[in-house]
């Protein structure tokens, strides 16, 4: 149905972590290491939404970086870890990201920003990626107070636009947010930007891709 909504998660599958690797490899000697504080980002949040610790994505991340640095024996300056939390704001769009999401505007989809950063930080981000043209609407889990997967969060996206879970579809880099998005009654659709198989163990969509083009043409095609 062309009044379907297609939510978008952001850091990795709208927005490249590419930025921030060579500030990595400048602190830490090597780029691998930005994989590495992310995944203890999502890791951190994960833990935080299952124990009901309030926080918020921001706080996490100055403080994942800084336990990563002690980790390895490295003193980080405050300038410095402004400098890397500074970059999160201002990473570049996907190659495949402004032409996709034109293509699913033109054939009637609502397109929305969906993320665990904050609200302030995702508008941010998108306008200093050049996208604000290219969505609807911006949503974050920050209102609801809890993070991706939580079954709330998704579901807090579905009461906060007014439409049935069932008229959402989720596109995402990560199987453990298009999970989520299925077990909260959403449908999905999973983009492989890392080449990391998808996890056997987790509830699979529909739609597969290796660029956002080919995901937006089996939405367009599944979903009409």
């Amino acid at each position: 149905m062309k009044n379907s909504v297609i939510l978008f998660d952001i850091n990795e599958t709208v927005l490249s972590l590419s930025v921030l690797r060579p500030k990595f490899a400048s602190l830490f000697g090597d780029e691998f290491y930005t994989d590495t504080w992310f995944s203890m980002l999502l890791h951190a949040s994960t833990v935080s939404m299952t124990t009901g610790v309030k926080t918020d994505f921001a706080t996490l991340a100055k403080i994942t970086l800084q336990a990563l640095a002690a980790r390895y024996k490295i003193k980080l300056s405050d300038v410095q870890v402004a400098d890397v939390l500074g970059g999160f704001s201002s990473l570049p769009a996907h190659s495949d990201i402004k032409p996709a999401l034109s293509k699913l505007r033109e054939q009637g989809f609502r397109t929305v920003a969906f993320s665990n950063s904050s609200l302030g930080l995702i508008a941010e981000q998108i306008k200093n990626a050049g996208l604000n043209d290219y969505f609807s609407d911006i949503v974050s889990v920050e209102e609801a107070g809890t993070f991706k997967p939580s079954e709330r969060a998704y579901q807090f996206v579905s009461a906060k636009l007014g439409k049935p879970s069932g008229q959402l579809r989720l596109v995402a880099a990560h199987d453990w947010d298009t999970h989520g998005a299925l077990c909260a009654g959403l449908k999905a659709a999973y983009i492989d930007r890392s080449g990391a198989p998808y996890n056997p163990l987790y509830k699979k969509p529909e739609i597969f891709g290796n660029s956002m083009d080919e995901v937006v043409n089996q939405i367009i095609s599944n979903d009409n």
